[in-house]
Order: structure tokens, then C-alpha cells, then sequence
């Protein structure tokens, strides 16, 4: 599967996640406000305090004060402030510190829960599992011994985990095969990349994906321009779609090294906190070829930082679709016993002073964070701002591009494939009795095509032999992407995906526009400073 899709796995906790991330990582909580008088607050914890002994007295089964606290009281206190301010247990705080490093230890693969079995997704290239020879489709059976059946997603994975030069024995089960598969890895460190793919797409014109902001993001950003070659840029593809976010500093690095330096990223204030203004230190150094930032529903927190602070600046072209808005701070306190409170403590604005948050009133979770935009795109005129050169913009409801290109939806044939996983089941079993040894540049042959017709009759995923002759080259397309992944490798797989993306392309026609965008505000503000000194 590519990126874009591939994701249909693994994006329902992104954003939660993301956003999350998405603020400073605090000192801790002594800074805090007090939320109301003194006696009060005793008020209230005395009458917690009651009714938690009359629950331990007398509820049914018997208590667990973690449960009752760490998943009842507290998250149910922070879920009547905001979407985004969470408790973190000790094993989330864990997680969320792994996701802010950017690494920790293991074997080094993707892995999602279906149908009772724990299913890899993706091994990372060059990782442990990846040079052990794990396939994509794999049924994680064993771990060290330990049966995964009833474990969560969670628990196998922390199986997988362990100090680095440590080996784990696991026991897979592959499509194909007969007997399950046996392999003995040394777990080692692995890296969380957030730039997974940077190189030329023609012309001079190169491409950067940063998937996330962890604490390595502005380090990769300028490794990869610097392998590029960045001088020799005529323009670039910057794709923070289905970004969730990350940390704020990382964002204000990599929206610096593309400004002047001096220039506004963003601010932030807060009930508690005066406005602080994030500025450009390093700056562009002068490099100001035209930038073309893709954005969708899915870019959220710091990723909207940074393509708001291009386009206020009008430094880049935004492509794409509305923005998901959350553009709420989170400090993250570390709390006793491995513990952490994720606190909003502050709103984000744009450097033209847009609301990058959209409204949360009187929404459920579930729609809030699953139904973020209205369909038709409206935009918010009650927060209405002027870029640089005089163009407008609107806040208070994530970043409007400057250019609208929704994904086109899938058609009923498409989403049943999709749905029922069509393409990765078909390449796992394909891959159990044939060699991953394929030529450069292979694509599906009759034969291949022919053979997944006959599995999707075999799997009983409706569909008729007009939409099978409609779709063909579009079936083609997604079997020869996930097929990639096995054989060459995800980075492979997501370069042919890149290529081949309809975004990817309309953004490319689309660097004329980002060229005259820079032009024209060049032009503008030269003639107010002109002016200003008459």
C-alpha cells in the first residue's frame, strides 16, 4: 500500500496523538494557576473523597484505584476543559516520550491488530525485522515463547521491545506456507524518521514529506536539503499531509529556515501567559526558490504552524484542503510514578494574527476530532487577515489553502478493495510462494492481474466485470505500490507512490504560481518601504 492509503491502518490515533504532542515540553506543574479559591478546591476533594470510599465500599466487583483514577477521575476532569489536554499513564507517558525522541528499542516494524491476529504491516527498511526477512502480511504468532493470542496490538509490541543488543525470538505465520517461521533478531536501536522521503522530482524541483515533528525533525530537514543540494533547488514540494503534528520548537525550526530571518513563525498566549512572538533566528540565508506546501484534513498542530507562517509570509503557495484547526498549546508536566499531564495552557496564532483552533462548543470528541471541517469547505469571516503583500486569509478554523485540491472519493469498487484490505492480503499471499528478487521498474503482468481477479472472487468482494474493466488501470496502479513494499522496500514503495500522485503533480504545475507569489510581495513591500521613506 502507499503512504496514502496504507494509512487507513494506522491514522485513527494519529491526530489524537499528534495533537497531543503538539506544545512545549513543560518543567512542571508549579507554574500552574490555581483554578479556584482554596476552599473550594478542599470542597470538592472532600466530596471526591466520599464517593470514591462508597464506590470501594460497596461496588460489586472490586475496585482498582489505577483504573478508577487514571482512567475514570482524571481523564473525565480533563475531558470538561478541552479535546486536548490528557492524562498520560506510565506506559503512554513512555510512548509519548519515545514519539518526542524520535527513537527507542526494538525490532523495527509497524504492527495493527485484525481479526484476533497481530498483522505487520511494514517493517522499516534496514531495521532488524526488515534485514531478518519479515514480510509485510506476516502473523506474529509467538513472541520469546509467549502466545500473542488475546494480547492487544500493545502488549505484543511491547514484547518486541527490549534493551538494544537483547534477542527476541518470533514465531510468524506466513500466507503460503504450511509452517510458521522462526526468526532470531537482536533488538536494536531504531530511529523514528519524520522526513521519510526527499529527492528531485524533475526539473530542479525537489520534494520533502515530513510526517511529523519529534525532536530530530529540523535536523533531517536540513540533513536532506543538504544531500539535495540545496543550492540548486529552482523549487519545492514541501507534503505536510496527514502531519499530525509534533513539537513547537521543531516547527518554528523548520517554518525558520525558510524565512527571513527577524521574521514572525508564530504566537501564542494564554490565560496565564503574556503573548510570545517566535521569530525567525537563522533565517533562509538568502536560498528563496518557490515553495509549494501540501496540506490536508489531516495537517494538524505544529504542521499548521508551518504552512501558516509560509503563507501569511507569503513564502509559499498552500495546496490542498482545509486544515484540521487545532491550534491549542500543550505543555506537558511530568507528574510521580512515570506519569504526565498534557495541560493546554495557551491558543496559537498565525504571524498575521488568525485563531489556528478551530470551535470545540457543544461537539462530542468523536465529532470533533472525526467530522473536523464542515464538507463544503466554508470559510471563517469572522477572522479575516492580511498576508504580507495584502491577500487575504482567514483564521478560526485551521489554514485555507490558497488553493483547493480535495482527494477525489473513492468509488464503491475502490472502497470495497480498500476496505476489505484487498491488496495487502493478496501481496502477502503472493510473496509466500513467490521470490521478493523482482526486476527495477516491474509492474503487474496479465498474469499477475489475473491472479488478483481470481482472489477477489475467491474473498467474495462484490464487484462487477464493467467495474473490473474501468478500474483496471487504477487496480494496477495500487497491486504494483504494495507489491513495491515487499520486493523493494517502503522508501521505494513511497517514491512510486510520490510520482504517480495526482497532488504531487498539480503541485509541480502549480510552482509558477508559488514564483509569482514571491514576486509580487517582493514587489509590494519594496513599494511601502519606498513610500514610507517619501
Amino acid at each position: 500500500m502507499s503512504r496514502f492509503w496504507r494509512s487507513l491502518l494506522l491514522v485513527p490515533a494519529l491526530v489524537a496523538v499528534g495533537a497531543i504532542l503538539g506544545g512545549v515540553y513543560g518543567p512542571g506543574l508549579p507554574g500552574v494557576a490555581a483554578a479556584s479559591s482554596e476552599d473550594e478546591i478542599k470542597a470538592s476533594l472532600r466530596t471526591f473523597s466520599e464517593i470514591y470510599s462508597a464506590v470501594e465500599a460497596n461496588f460489586a466487583d472490586k475496585l482498582s484505584p489505577d483504573t478508577a483514577v487514571y482512567e475514570g477521575a482524571i481523564p473525565g476532569m480533563l475531558r470538561t476543559l478541552d479535546p486536548h489536554s490528557s492524562f498520560f499513564d506510565p506506559h503512554a507517558y513512555q510512548l509519548l516520550r519515545e514519539d518526542q525522541r524520535g527513537q527507542y528499542y526494538g525490532v523495527g516494524m509497524f504492527v495493527v491488530g485484525r481479526g484476533g491476529k497481530t498483522i505487520v504491516v511494514q517493517p522499516f527498511t534496514g531495521s532488524p525485522a526488515y534485514n531478518a526477512g519479515i514480510h509485510p502480511g506476516d502473523a506474529i504468532v509467538e513472541v520469546n515463547d509467549t502466545s500473542t493470542e488475546g494480547l492487544s496490538t500493545t502488549e505484543v509490541a511491547d514484547l518486541l521491545k527490549g534493551p538494544k543488543g537483547t534477542e527476541v525470538t518470533i514465531k510468524v505465520a506466513r500466507q503460503g506456507r504450511p509452517d510458521p517461521l522462526v526468526f532470531n533478531i537482536v533488538r536494536d536501536e531504531i530511529e523514528r524518521k519524520s522526513v521519510n522521503e526527499a529527492f528531485f522530482l524533475k526539473d530542479k524541483i525537489a520534494y520533502i514529506d515530513i510526517e511529523q515533528f519529534n525532536e530530530n525533525t529540523s535536523r533531517e530537514v536540513d540533513r536532506e536539503l543538504k544531500k539535495l543540494g540545496e543550492e540548486s533547488i529552482e523549487g519545492l514540494v514541501l507534503d505536510l499531509r496527514r502531519n499530525p503534528g509534533g513539537l513547537l520548537n521543531e516547527g518554528v525550526a523548520v517554518a525558520d529556515r525558510f524565512l527571513r530571518k527577524g521574521q514572525v513563525v508564530v504566537k501564542h498566549r494564554g490565560r496565564t501567559t503574556p503573548e510570545k512572538p517566535y521569530m525567525a533566528r537563522r533565517g533562509n540565508r538568502g536560498l528563496e526558490y518557490p515553495i509549494v506546501v501540501l496540506v490536508d484534513r489531516m495537517s494538524a498542530s505544529a504542521a499548521e504552524i508551518v504552512a501558516g507562517a509560509l503563507q501569511d509570509h507569503d513564502r509559499a503557495w498552500v495546496l490542498g484542503d482545509n486544515t484540521f484547526g487545532k491550534g491549542l498549546v500543550q505543555t506537558v508536566y511530568p507528574l510521580a510514578e512515570n506519569t504526565g499531564l498534557a495541560l493546554t495552557t495557551a491558543r496559537y496564532y498565525t504571524p498575521s494574527g488568525r485563531l489556528i483552533q478551530r470551535s470545540y462548543e457543544g461537539k462530542s470528541f468523536f465529532d470533533y476530532y472525526y467530522r473536523n471541517r464542515d464538507e463544503d469547505g466554508a470559510v471563517n469571516n469572522d477572522d479575516v487577515k492580511m498576508t504580507d503583500s495584502g491577500r487575504t486569509v482567514y483564521g478560526g478554523g485551521g489554514i485555507t489553502p490558497d488553493e483547493m485540491n480535495k482527494l477525489p472519493k473513492a468509488t464503491a469498487f475502490q472502497g470495497r478493495l480498500l476496505r476489505n484490505y484487498a491488496f495487502f492480503d493478496f501481496t502477502a499471499r503472493f510473496f509466500g510462494t513467490h521470490t521478493t528478487d523482482l526486476p527495477k521498474n516491474w509492474a503487474p503482468d496479465q498474469e499477475v492481474m489475473n491472479d488478483f481477479h481470481r482472489y477477489i472472487l475467491d474473498k467474495k468482494i462484490e464487484f462487477t466485470e464493467a467495474e473490473w474493466a474501468e478500474e483496471r488501470e487504477w487496480v494496477r496502479r495500487h497491486l504494483r505500490r504494495e507489491m513495491y513494499t515487499t520486493a523493494f522496500g517502503i522508501e521505494e514503495s513511497r517514491r512510486l507512490a510520490i510520482e504517480t500522485d495526482p497532488a504531487v503533480l498539480q503541485a509541480i504545475d502549480a510552482m509558477p504560481k508559488a514564483q509569482a507569489l514571491l514576486d509580487e510581495a517582493k514587489k509590494i513591500i519594496a513599494q511601502r518601504s519606498e513610500n514610507s521613506r517619501n
